[in-house]
């Protein structure tokens, strides 16, 4: 669940950052975002029931 809340928060950020030259701490936030999803997904682990 957390990896593909990072996974679409990255993708979010990319294509604002990229496609549309936006530079507003908006976009920022989101891969900001995506980088603490992914962390936690990695330091939950797999032996969670979700």
């Amino acid at each position: 669940m957390l990896l593909t809340l990072a996974i679409i928060l990255f993708v979010v950020w990319a294509l604002g950052f990229l496609a549309f030259h936006v530079t507003v701490a908006l976009i920022h936030i989101l891969i900001v975002l995506a980088v603490i999803a992914l962390v936690m997904h990695f330091v939950r682990g797999r032996n969670r029931v979700v």
